[in-house]
């Protein structure tokens, strides 16, 4: 899990670094036909039979667009905002998904979690520091990609039947799609063979990620290896410091510290709650 977030916060500054330098559509759509080369032999291996029995095709296309939206809305936002910013609004997706939940996915919601969710809001609006500044396009966008992410995150509770290489094709030819939409709209040329080779590498580091991630919560207890999760932000940090020289800005790591903190209280009731509901295993003498 440590090292699948340390990929992905190294994604995030190679996709800053270059949609500096060439378009939004191009970017993507070179990354998603990476990650299908890499995909290509565990989709091989798994026939096409998944693909067409997927299961409840409307939430899958629902599934696609969100996923689709948040890149962009990402790689987007990464072009003017800090990398830990970004991820600061990012790593508030949980938060959102434990608002949403009574409303999509019929839970009850108690007190506790209810006020965790409240301060987590206050995090958000804290690390976007209420000014007029709060309303750029930038931040703006942050908001409803990590909104698109969280809806993500609840049509994937739909999905748990859905083997998670279908899930992550559908999700990366879906961008493929996009980007190839957009891409001649903003083509640059690529300058140099490390471009090229940054370019594709993003698609592979990214496919790394997932699978990284992927076996980390087949080989233990979500509980103990989700919350290493926001591991994201200190990355995030690290990395925008050493190749964009950004430096956090104090309000942001207190509305970060807020998201965390009520991110991490918010999955530990859940777990608590699932233990009390699950039955105790029997004892055989």
């Amino acid at each position: 899990m440590l090292l699948g977030m340390l990929l992905f916060a190294l994604n995030d500054a190679m996709g800053k670094w270059l949609v500096s330098s060439y378009g939004l559509g191009q970017v993507i759509l070179i990354r998603s036909v990476a990650a299908l080369i890499i995909l290509s032999p565990l989709l091989w291996k798994a026939g096409i039979e998944p693909i067409i029995r997927a299961e409840r095709k409307g939430m899958q296309l629902a599934r696609v667009l969100f996923s689709t939206g948040e890149v962009f809305c990402f790689y987007y936002a990464v072009m003017y905002l800090p990398l830990a910013d970004v991820m600061t609004f990012w790593l508030a997706a949980p938060i959102y998904v434990a608002a949403l939940s009574p409303l999509l996915l019929g839970e009850r919601v108690g007190w506790r979690r209810w006020t965790a969710i409240a301060i987590g809001f206050v995090g958000v609006i804290i690390a976007l520091e209420p000014s007029s500044a709060m309303f750029t396009l930038p931040a703006i966008i942050s908001i409803i990609g990590s909104g698109a992410f969280a809806f993500m995150m609840i049509s994937g509770r739909f999905l748990r039947g859905t083997p998670d290489t279908t899930l992550v094709l559908f999700q990366t030819g879906a961008a493929g799609i996009a980007g190839l939409i957009f891409a001649p709209f903003d083509w640059s040329p690529i300058q140099s063979q490390t471009d090229l080779l940054l370019l594709g590498l993003l698609g592979v580091v990214a496919m790394s990620a997932h699978m990284l991630v992927n076996r980390a919560l087949k080989m233990s207890d979500a509980a103990t290896v989700a919350p290493l999760q926001y591991t994201l932000l200190l990355y995030a940090v690290i990395f925008g410091w050493m190749f964009f020289g950004d430096l956090p800005r104090a309000s942001m790591m207190v509305g970060a510290a807020l998201i965390v903190a009520s991110g991490l209280f918010i999955f530990i009731r859940e777990q608590m709650l699932k233990r009390r509901i699950e039955p105790e295993p029997l004892e055989i003498a």
